[in-house]
């Protein structure tokens, strides 16, 4: 996650790859809260949402968690590793924190309720 990520209020990140492609995870205070993710589950490849619908579930040692998603769009790729490893979303070192990625065409409306990393922090705190 970096500082150009826009948040939701449910935690998950959007980050702006390219023209509209759209890396898709949860955010570092989600992580932390959840504990030890043992199990994640995720969309194929070419499925469409929209803005608000649950695309993923995770399990942790507490407690199971839908994760909702940010804008509506297509999913492009999801992140075989963490499915397979889902573990790795606590480990630090680990960059490739993503869940999926995604193509979207969503106007700005879709954006209006997300918020910069830093307002995001703000609010967590």
């Amino acid at each position: 996650m970096n500082d150009n990520s826009l948040c939701t209020k449910t935690h998950e990140y959007l980050l702006e790859l390219e023209n509209g492609k759209y890396e898709v995870g949860i955010t570092d205070y989600a992580i932390e809260q959840l504990g030890d993710i043992v199990f994640i589950e995720l969309p194929e490849v070419g499925t469409e949402f929209v803005k608000n619908e649950v695309f993923a579930t995770i399990e942790s040692v507490k407690a199971a968690s839908e994760i909702y998603m940010p804008i509506s769009g297509k999913i492009s790729e999801i992140n075989e590793e963490v499915v397979n490893s889902p573990e790795l979303l606590n480990d630090e070192a680990y960059e490739n924190k993503w869940l999926i990625k995604m193509d979207s065409s969503a106007d700005q409306i879709e954006f209006a309720d997300l918020m910069d990393y830093s307002d995001y922090k703000e609010e967590i705190e």
